[in-house]
This record gives C-alpha cells, sequence and structure tokens, in this order.
C-alpha cells in the first residue's frame, strides 16, 4: 500500500481539502509555494506513464478536482500551477500519480 493509499483511507493523517468518489485533495507536506496541495486517486496508478486508455474518466476527473479545489483554496483568478512529475528524471518520489497544485505566487518558466 503507498503512502497516499494509506492517507485516502485514512490510515496516515492529512490537512484534507476535498474529496470525492475516487481522489482526495489534502496540503503538500513539503510547501513549494503559499498554496501546495495534492490531488491524489484513491486507485493507485503508479504514474502517469502507466495511465491506461481505461484511466481517461479518471484522469478527466482528478483535473476537475484540481480545478475545483484551486477554487476553493482561492487560486481561481490570480492563477496556479498543476505539475505531474513522471519517473525519478521527473522528479516522482511516490510511485502513486498524483497532480500537485501550486499557487499562490508568481510561477516563473522554465521550472527547473
Amino acid at each position: 500500500m503507498t503512502l497516499f493509499e494509506k492517507i485516502a483511507a485514512k490510515v496516515i493523517p492529512a490537512k484534507i481539502l476535498a474529496e470525492g468518489d475516487d481522489w482526495i485533495a489534502f496540503r503538500d507536506i513539503a510547501p513549494q509555494a503559499p498554496v501546495h496541495f495534492l490531488i491524489v486517486p484513491k486507485r493507485c496508478i503508479p504514474r502517469i506513464n502507466e495511465a491506461a486508455p481505461s484511466d481517461a474518466a479518471l484522469l478527466g476527473t482528478l483535473f476537475a478536482a484540481a480545478a475545483s479545489t484551486a477554487r476553493q483554496e482561492g487560486l481561481g483568478e490570480s492563477g496556479y500551477r498543476i505539475v505531474i512529475n513522471n519517473g525519478p528524471d521527473g522528479g516522482e518520489t511516490v510511485p502513486h500519480l498524483h497532480l500537485h497544485v501550486i499557487g499562490g505566487r508568481q510561477m516563473t518558466w522554465p521550472p527547473g
């Protein structure tokens, strides 16, 4: 069971912001901006590279959840960035697909 599955199952505490049937949103423990939260599917897909065509509806749901939670957190007007890390070179540290939503400050480009 991954760390994120444990958070979704409420085995490990987290600062939960929102939740749906298939996903959960919670604050990142090492925020990179004033607002930084994760959108995580409750069913483990190890990384975006392993998502299948049958996951399309869930992936759409994750992005809709990111947008609604970003609006809830006051980022709707000012903007925010959504990041998905894939694999070691992409910065992935937990092998469970998740969307980072970061905002509350000006984002720079390129990101790093």
